[in-house]
């Protein structure tokens, strides 16, 4: 008997997400206990990852969590526990993924594979034994490392590390984020066990990413992990079900085939934060599929948030300070907003403005 593929559209899609992500607010109030700290909340610029959680109806510390370099080097909000399996998960799978993931400023170092990430990790373990600027370890770190890892900075007249490999291999050494303002400084995860021996358990963070930002594709998957795509078909998990989103070949869980067939069209307002999970995926083109809105919310540098609107990105939106205190907020729709969510936009800037510690929050809607 043949199997028919199951078929989904984009807004079925969207609506899974949301609900998968839990933008509906039906997690915990305690930041850890929500669903997307098992993949890892993006941090960037510093303080969007506390602006994603309240998002998600999660205020307030959470012992449980520490903020690393981890998927593609980037900085991201995880769970202590599960730190450790973390590492192995999103260690290069050869020493071909390896040199994929170091740029072509150190192509000599890059042809060192695994080798260069070893190298890095154990650098870190050694440097950072208590609490210190980067700038301090990175000067350490440069010592210690093949000099095929290092480059000529002209601005200071030293030689560095690659900042790629370094924030790559950050985690696998052992390393955690202190953040103090604007300025991040390094210090050691408590009983770290050291480097990775080798990849493990990516299996099941594919799965996870899956679950989260499905149904999605192999070069999906692999472009958040910032690994080469034919390496981590060799590790693609098993019990995944295949659907076709609008006429696309995709995978998810076969568990959560029913979540996403019944996923219930969501009714919500959200101001996103730059780097939201919900925003990480790599099909770009389902999330916002007119090329211009793609442009004004990934841009080169300096990301605005985005407005969510019952499962759609409809426009982006920009806070700065305004004095103590004060927050104005501008909404910039790609389209008129209804009356009612112009009012939920009102209403969500309020979320805003308490992780911004901020006592008045003024919104602005920009004409569409």
């Amino acid at each position: 008997m043949t199997v028919r593929t199951p078929e989904v559209d984009r807004r079925q899609v969207l609506a899974y997400r949301v609900a998968a992500q839990q933008l509906d607010r039906s997690g915990g109030r305690r930041p850890g206990d929500l669903a997307v700290l098992a993949l890892g909340v993006q941090d960037t610029p510093y303080g969007a990852a506390r602006q994603a959680l309240a998002a998600r109806g999660a205020t307030g510390p959470d012992d449980r969590l520490e903020l690393v370099w981890s998927m593609r080097g980037a900085p991201h909000l995880h769970r202590r526990a599960e730190l450790p399996t973390l590492a192995a998960a999103i260690w290069p799978l050869s020493d071909a993924d390896a040199t994929r993931r170091i740029p072509g400023q150190i192509g000599a170092g890059a042809r060192l594979g695994l080798a260069a990430f070893r190298a890095t990790a154990e650098a870190f373990q050694a440097v950072v034994t208590t609490e210190l600027e980067r700038g301090v370890v990175s000067r350490a770190a440069s010592d210690r490392v093949p000099a095929e890892l290092t480059y000529d900075c002209r601005p200071c007249g030293a030689r560095h590390i690659s900042g790629s490999v370094f924030q790559q291999a950050g985690l696998a050494g052992g390393v955690r984020l202190v953040v103090t303002g604007r300025a991040a400084r390094l210090a050691p995860l408590a009983d770290w066990p050291g480097p990775p021996a080798s990849a493990a358990h990516t299996a099941e963070v594919v799965t996870t990413y899956l679950r989260l930002l499905g149904p999605a594709t192999p070069a999906d998957a692999a472009g958040f992990l910032g690994c080469a795509v034919t390496e981590l078909r060799r590790v693609w998990p098993a019990g995944l079900a295949e659907v076709r989103v609008d006429g696309r070949a995709a995978w998810l869980p076969a568990d959560a085939l029913d979540a996403l067939t019944g996923a219930p069209a969501p009714r919500l307002v959200r101001l996103l934060p730059p780097g939201d999970p919900f925003l990480a995926g790599r099909d770009r083109d389902l999330l916002v599929p007119e090329r211009e809105h793609q442009r004004q919310l990934w841009r080169a540098i300096g990301n605005p948030g985005a407005l969510l609107a019952d499962g759609e990105v409809v426009g982006t939106w920009r806070a700065r300070q305004a004095g103590k205190g004060r927050l104005e907020l501008t909404v910039s729709p790609w389209s008129p907003l209804s009356g009612r969510l112009r009012r939920e936009v009102d209403a969500e800037a309020a979320t805003v403005a308490a992780t911004r510690a901020a006592t008045d929050v003024r919104v602005q809607v920009e004409p569409a």
